[in-house]
């Protein structure tokens, strides 16, 4: 059973996986979009949430914080300047994981692990949603006046009926013929 496992091993003794989770996060605060394993990617994706929930807060304390877990002190500048900048209407959920197949080398699952782009694009939906609903609201008052045409009716495709098969009983198979052998 696995009962109060807390974390994926990945292989590796306690000082190299901090090691190695350290440069992720490094690069993906500097490239905002980084290709590694699935399992990494998993379990880099709390430790990027917190840096961002540590730019929001934009202390002394927070910037001490994700220095000492950066330990780059360019990578903690973009974070504090413009990472958190855009996440600031954001409540949690800043990355996203996007599976992209398997390594050709030994088989491994891939994952592109990246920060969300700016929301300009949901500020879009919002005002094709409000067209969206006046369009009906005309159309309406048209269907008041004018009564649409019918659209016809789909064809219906004849099926063949099934033909009807003798049933086969156990006993007609076994029957003995009149010259005394099986039949």
């Amino acid at each position: 059973m696995r009962h109060g496992i807390d974390h994926r091993k990945l292989g590796r003794k306690p000082a190299h996986r901090k090691a190695l989770l350290r440069n992720l996060m490094n690069a993906l605060v500097h490239a905002e979009r980084i290709e590694t394993t699935v399992s990494k990617a998993k379990e880099l994706r709390p430790l990027a949430d917190r840096l961002i929930t540590l730019g929001k807060a934009g202390t002394l304390h927070s910037r001490r914080r994700a220095f000492s877990l950066l330990t780059d002190k360019d990578a903690t500048d973009k974070l504090f300047a413009t990472l958190a900048g855009r996440f600031a209407g954001r409540q949690g959920g800043y990355t996203r994981i996007v599976r992209t197949g398997f390594r050709v080398g030994d088989g491994a699952e891939m994952a592109i692990i990246e920060y969300l782009p700016l929301e300009e694009k949901k500020a879009g939906g919002k005002k094709k949603k409000s067209a969206a609903k006046k369009a009906p609201a005309k159309t309406a008052g048209k269907k008041k006046e004018e009564k649409e045409t019918p659209r016809p009716a789909a064809r219906k495709v004849k099926q063949a009926a099934p033909k009807p098969t003798k049933p086969r009983s156990s006993r007609a198979q076994t029957q003995k013929t009149p010259e005394g052998g099986q039949g």
